[in-house]
């Protein structure tokens, strides 16, 4: 998991759009104007915490709906301490 957020480019992006599903799950056009960038951004970013499974969809279309994968959720506590270390912890935007 730190690899996708620390190692690799956007990483920083990919744990923006966590702290805000963390928050509330969201589906892309209102994580791209939470986050502030734009929806093709956003849908990069979600195609890759999709493959890694650390977050999930629900519905289709345009209200499809991005949640806390399973991953994600039964490691929260690395997604937590990854968010402390990059002075994520309680920011969004």
């Amino acid at each position: 998991m730190w690899w996708l957020f620390v190692a690799t480019r956007g990483g920083e992006m990919r744990l923006r759009i966590m702290k805000s599903i963390m928050e509330n799950p969201k589906n892309a056009n209102q994580l791209s104007s939470e986050v502030g960038v734009n929806y093709r951004t956003i849908e990069h970013h979600l195609k890759v915490l999709v493959e890694n499974h650390l977050v999930m969809i629900m519905g289709n279309g345009y209200g499809k709906t991005y949640f806390l994968g399973e991953i994600a959720q039964n490691n929260s506590n690395i997604l937590e301490e990854i968010m402390n270390q990059s002075n994520m912890k309680g920011r969004v935007n």
